[in-house]
């Protein structure tokens, strides 16, 4: 079956949000590759327009819209929302974005500051309240925040650069949730260096990935997981887990505890103001399973920063003080 996006995507996807989309850097820390006993190059994903890699995806998909959309909808927690948000107001357009009640504070703000009309509903209701948006508005399309090619070949041009950015890498790690950003990454490493190992990171609370993964076929969560990494709370879509199935070598799960562990260490170590969704990937490059995965044959290995829209009124080493 062929897959829903290529690498001629990605680097189309490239040029269609260049001049808007930032060219993030690659940072690196003796502290981080001597705890983790390999070299790490950390892609800063907090430093893209709205915080987060969610904005080339966003304008990679609404740059290819049809001339009636005036209005374009989408439901997300957080980060797609802002992105949604910030793009649509780039292109003229407007933006309606559903978000559920317990979306961080800091990201519905953000989404109200770019333009966005927001509506909130419950955390399970977050489908059915934007299609009956949708409904309601004429002129108006949906751009889901994972399960979409032109979405997922922006998120891709993040692994894209990186590998330009980058020599020599032995593997990547990538947050993964709905499975956007790790789809486009697996499709832009891989089609450039199809030995490159792709690693998924994700909470072992919302780990419908990793079950998938060793079952052989799709197997959405059936509840709204309880982690703090609230950008990847969603399941696999049916457009990415044929390329996660196809592309991504290895799927390791990691604890709350380790996830924020490693988003603390960021912060105090790299001064990094990263969220814990980014955490997760922290958390695998330092943990035992990568060690254990290949021994010492991943000595240069990528990390993916996905975003830094950290409510700083909940700083989890602190909310329980």
């Amino acid at each position: 079956m062929a897959l829903a996006i290529s690498l001629a995507d990605v680097e189309a996807a490239a040029e269609r949000i260049k001049g808007e989309a930032t060219l993030t850097p690659v940072m690196t820390s003796r502290t981080m590759d001597s705890l983790s006993g390999r070299e790490l190059y950390f892609k800063c994903e907090l430093f893209q327009r709205m915080g987060a890699f969610k904005f080339r995806g966003a304008l990679n998909a609404i740059r290819q819209l049809d001339a009636s959309i005036k209005t374009v909808i989408t439901h997300s927690s957080g980060n797609h929302a802002q992105a949604i948000a910030l793009a649509a107001s780039i292109a003229g357009l407007h933006a309606h974005v559903v978000m559920p009640v317990d979306s961080p504070g800091c990201k519905v703000a953000a989404v109200k500051g770019y333009g966005a009309t927001v509506t909130m509903c419950g955390p399970s209701e977050r489908i059915d309240v934007a299609a009956r948006v949708e409904r309601d508005t004429p002129n108006s399309c949906q751009i889901g925040s994972y399960n979409h090619a032109h979405v997922m070949a922006g998120q891709g041009t993040t692994g894209l650069e990186l590998m330009q950015q980058v020599a020599d890498l032995d593997a990547i790690i990538v947050p993964l949730g709905g499975g956007g950003l790790i789809s486009g990454v697996a499709t832009a490493a891989k089609g450039i260096n199809p030995r490159i190992k792709i690693i998924g990171a994700e909470p072992a609370n919302a780990d419908d990935a990793a079950r998938s993964k060793a079952a052989g076929e799709r197997i959405p969560l059936d509840h709204v997981p309880d982690t703090i990494a609230d950008g990847l709370r969603t399941s696999l879509g049916t457009l990415t887990w044929p390329v996660v199935d196809a592309l991504v070598d290895e799927i390791v799960t990691v604890s709350e505890e380790e996830i924020v562990t490693g988003m603390r260490l960021v912060w105090e170590r790299m001064k990094l103001v990263i969220e814990p969704s980014a955490g997760v990937g922290v958390a695998v490059a330092l943990g035992p399973r990568i060690k254990e995965m290949c021994g010492g044959n991943l000595k240069r290995v990528g990390v993916i920063l996905c975003g830094g829209n950290q409510d700083l009124d909940k700083i989890p080493w602190l909310s329980n003080k």
